[in-house]
């Protein structure tokens, strides 16, 4: 694997699973996921911000986030804005975090209409890197099409590419 290629699978038709290598400390990457100031700076595809984002990182705790478009060269996107809540379900300190992500509004209400993943994290020490092991899991074949469908796999990418750029500033 390349040192910042994204690898992809998908394992009974609705768990999404992705790996990728980071050049920081296991510590430092699961820092990134669980304290809102580092989520702020890279959270999200390129060209979008994070205007809102209040963080509980307990089990039982929330997180929710506002994802803005920011950049005018996205067209119809531009200015938009999309909600998430995730609710933390377990948390092993610097190893894994499990939480259920929703579409929400901005006042937390989840949006039923749309698929609720279950994700999963877990950091792995590679000498002084750091493998991030991510695992969506849906409810059906559906739910994770209709996320692919929307454009999920390059957000992400985006979104890790901002992460790994981060992670080279706090070094």
């Amino acid at each position: 694997m390349s040192n910042n290629a994204m690898e992809s699978s998908v394992e009974n038709d609705r768990i999404l699973v992705l790996e990728r290598v980071f050049d920081a400390p296991r510590e430092l990457v699961f820092k990134m996921f669980s304290e809102a100031e580092h989520l702020r700076h890279w959270w999200g595809p390129k060209g979008w911000e994070i205007p809102v984002c209040t963080v509980d990182f307990r089990p039982g705790g929330v997180w929710h986030y506002c994802m803005k478009c920011a950049d005018p060269n996205q067209g119809q996107f531009y200015g938009m804005e999309s909600w998430g809540k995730g609710i933390y379900k377990e948390i092993v300190e610097g190893e894994k975090i499990v939480y259920t992500d929703y579409f929400s509004d901005a006042e937390g209400t989840i949006n039923e209409s749309m698929p609720a993943t279950e994700v999963t994290l877990a950091f792995v020490e590679l000498d002084g890197k750091t493998r991030l092991i991510s695992r969506s899991e849906y409810a059906d074949a559906e739910g994770l099409k209709s996320v692919i469908d929307m454009g999920m796999l390059q957000g992400i990418t985006e979104t890790w590419d901002r992460l790994e750029h981060r992670l080279q500033e706090m070094k």
